[in-house]
């Protein structure tokens, strides 16, 4: 089991909490793709191929403000 400190996550994203949040969606991402489009010979678990892409730098991201309704606070 390959282990990721929250050093090596915010080193990337700033802040241990945003690593996650894009570790996760990185990884849904990758479950959404068709078994053929993964490439072959990683039979890791998909958390530990997006937490590795994000340790290596291989993820783009981008931070938006979220939008609030009209009228809310």
């Amino acid at each position: 089991m390959q282990v990721f400190t929250p050093i090596e996550v915010a080193k990337y994203t700033g802040s241990k909490y945003l690593g996650v949040l894009v570790g996760a969606k990185y990884a849904r991402e990758l479950n959404a793709l068709p078994r053929e489009a993964v490439p072959a010979g990683l039979e890791k678990k998909l958390t530990t191929r997006a937490l590795e892409a994000l340790c290596n730098g291989d993820i783009q991201f981008e931070v938006t403000k979220r939008r609030r309704p009209h009228g809310g606070i």
